[in-house]
């Protein structure tokens, strides 16, 4: 048992099943259920094994786990998320300082008031009753009590918000531009479609054979097809033989069969020939972005399995949602426009631009902002952070994202749950309208209190009583903000 400063960055540490973890880190040995609430804001444990990374601050529920520090110190995802907040709370909205320009005005104009009451009245306690009462407190409190409400509410959420003047922008933004992968989707290829050629071999052993042969390749695509096969159950069989080309596919030999595994041109280099309705096969699956795997033996083509990024299910509705806002949606991705366009036909987004470098997608973003829009830019990588940087509002996938794409953004979802933007979006129309109330209502006390004052109507005491009760609305109507429900 050591402190926790004293921990360095590849130290090798146990937690045992109560503890908080001191610091982030990849789990080197055991199995254990992480409550990430804290982080993320879910309500639920999540199961965590070797080579899978947890969160400093976070709570191991069930196993003891071995894990080794990778970001120590000031650099852990926990004090990283305390500095955006202290940064939320430092940072004032432009609406803020409008209220104390108006409040620095009113302080003088008071002062006459009670000067001119005093002198046509000659009487001291309606002038000092003035005073009292026009002190501007009301009006000074009304935008941080209402945007700390708001932050604290978004905080709850899993939504970290780092100022108040982006959340008054939210509301403002007319258009919203996504990246696709780890933003729309999950950023993880999966298998989605298992076709066989041949009328002797079932989906079912196709997929056993390819994953046999595929457990020996660090081919991203064959360790996908793995992975799936042993989800399914599906019994594996070691090969006899295996030979891998890089960038093209593998050869193997599983049950005395010879397997020829991988694209198109490494198939026909093969010596096996496509026949015109595989190659329908494979162009369809293109049409939807998938990645494709064609599965041959020595004499024919046995079948395809088709691989794809899966999107978020929630994009759907909350793209739907935002169109009911009257908002515009935007898919702005680095991905082929085949990708682009059937992901974003499943989302409902109808405006994509495909196939963008980093300087591109900064761009098309001014081209937006130039003809009069307010843009918001949600990403989670480093490609995307320069585009995060120029919008108006910039949006972090903050548990998935890349740390310089959450030091770009404004806001980070740190449950990575898209469907917060259309939440955000009336968090932040309510944020504005709360504050105006409390302004009028901060105004209208004060005027009538003058006039009261003036007529002495109130006393000194009276006036108090007023000028704080003004106060206490302020407060209230912003203290409603914090738990009212916007989904």
């Amino acid at each position: 048992m050591i402190p926790a400063d004293q921990i360095q960055q590849n130290d090798i540490l146990r937690v045992l099943p109560g503890e908080t973890l001191p610091v982030d880190g990849i789990i080197i040995d055991g199995e254990t259920s992480i409550d990430q609430s804290v982080m993320t804001g879910e309500s639920l444990p999540v199961d965590k094994g070797v080579g899978e990374e947890v969160f400093c601050g976070t709570i191991n529920r069930f196993g003891s786990i071995d894990l080794r520090a990778t970001k120590v110190g000031m650099d852990s995802s926990l004090q990283k998320l305390i500095r955006m907040v202290q940064d939320a709370e430092s940072k004032q909205a432009p609406m803020q300082r409008i209220a104390d320009k108006c409040a620095s005005w009113l302080v003088p104009v008071a002062l006459i008031i009670a000067i001119i009451t005093g002198f046509i009245t000659q009487d001291i306690v309606r002038a000092v009753t003035v005073l009292v009462v026009f002190c501007p407190c009301a009006l000074v409190l009304a935008t941080p009590t209402a945007i700390m409400a708001a932050i604290g509410q978004a905080t709850k959420h899993g939504v970290i918000i780092k100022s108040g003047e982006a959340l008054e922008k939210m509301g403002k933004v007319t258009t919203i531009a996504f990246d696709k992968t780890g933003t729309l989707t999950y950023g993880n290829l999966e298998v989605s479609d298992i076709i066989s050629l041949d009328e002797n071999i079932s989906e079912n052993k196709l997929l056993a054979l390819t994953a046999s042969a595929e457990m020996k390749s660090e081919h991203p695509l064959g360790k996908a097809i793995v992975a799936h096969a042993r989800k399914k159950g599906v019994e594996l069989t070691e090969s006899a033989s295996f030979q891998m080309q890089s960038g093209k596919g593998i050869y193997a030999e599983i049950s005395g069969i010879r397997l020829y595994i991988g694209n198109e041109k490494y198939i026909l280099q093969s010596g096996i020939n496509l026949p015109q309705n595989v190659k329908k096969e494979l162009e369809g699956l293109r049409i939807q972005g998938k990645a494709s795997v064609i599965v041959a033996d020595s004499g024919s083509c046995l079948g395809i399995i088709a691989l794809s990024d899966v999107l978020r299910p929630e994009a759907g509705t909350m793209v739907a949602k935002l169109s009911n806002m009257h908002t515009t949606t935007v898919l702005l991705t680095g991905d082929n426009i085949k990708a682009a366009a059937y992901f974003a036909k499943q989302a409902g987004i109808t405006n994509v631009k495909a196939d963008l470098l980093p300087e591109e997608k900064v761009t098309s973003i001014s081209e937006i902002q130039k003809q009069g829009n307010s843009v918001c830019m949600i990403g989670d990588g480093v490609n995307d952070a320069p585009a995060l940087k120029i919008a108006d509002v910039g949006v972090a996938m903050g548990s998935m994202g890349s740390d310089i794409a959450v030091e770009a953004a404004d806001i980070a979802l740190m449950s990575d749950d898209i469907s917060k933007i259309p939440y955000l979006k009336r968090l932040s129309n309510a944020t504005v309208s709360t504050i105006k109330l409390s302004i009028t209502l901060s105004m209208c006390i004060n005027f009538i209190a003058v006039a009261c004052s003036v007529l002495g109507v109130l006393n000194p005491t009276t006036g108090a009583l007023v000028h704080n009760a003004g106060s206490c609305f302020v407060v209230l109507i912003a203290a409603l903000l914090y738990d009212r429900k916007f989904e």
